[in-house]
């Protein structure tokens, strides 16, 4: 109980510091900051069902079940992969010289936020409802809600197979990136040509 109560320290001082570095910011809503953005919505929501496995009274009926599976999935999957993918389609003009799709971009952002919710969502009505974790079979009365987490997930699949073709798409040819690529963009690596050169800088580069 205190382990997991703990852990819920650092992790809000982390979700208070990204919301406080938008805060009144100039926010842009392309694929990159949709990513950033649902990865914050979702890693919190994950972290607020970690806080009732902390409850050891109410955990006797969580343990072990499907709402751990959720409770987990919500924190991995958008802190992990929504996080790869914000920064793949943020530097992704940098690396290859050629801008992505937006239109596709934004496409397979929603077929991914879609497919993470109907795929782990359910799953919190199941293991309330007590499926166990780690059993290869399940009873009749949680077929339904396992239907429709196996479509979420074959839609979270296939989007991701989108995604690669994005990159292939874009390492393949399209619209020319600047240097600076994204408006307002600070740091040195904004200043050279996109992709930077081998050398990217032959004199150190003054720092203000």
């Amino acid at each position: 109980m205190w382990s997991t109560m703990l852990i819920a320290v650092p992790t809000g001082v982390k979700v208070f510091n990204w919301i406080a570095t938008m805060f009144r910011g100039s926010i842009t809503f392309e694929t990159p900051m949709l990513f950033a953005c649902a990865f914050v919505v979702l890693f919190t929501l994950g972290g607020f069902s970690g806080l009732m496995l902390a409850i050891t009274p109410a955990d006797f009926q969580y343990h072990d079940t499907y709402f751990v599976v959720a409770h987990f999935h919500y924190v991995l999957v958008p802190g992990a992969i929504f996080s790869i993918m914000a920064a793949v389609y943020y530097w992704i003009p940098k690396w290859c010289g050629n801008m992505y799709d937006e239109r596709l971009g934004k496409l397979h952002f929603w077929l991914s936020f879609i497919g993470v919710n109907v795929t782990f969502f359910p799953q919190h009505f199941i293991g309330l409802a007590g499926m166990p974790r780690r059993v290869p079979d399940y009873a009749l009365q949680f077929a339904d809600w396992n239907m429709v987490s196996t479509a979420g997930a074959f839609l979270f699949g296939f989007s991701q197979v989108f995604f690669l073709f994005i990159v292939i798409k874009t390492v393949m040819g399209g619209k020319k990136a600047t240097g600076e690529v994204w408006e307002g963009a600070r740091g040195l690596e904004w200043t050279v040509d996109s992709p930077a050169p081998y050398h990217t800088f032959g004199t150190p580069p003054k720092v203000s």
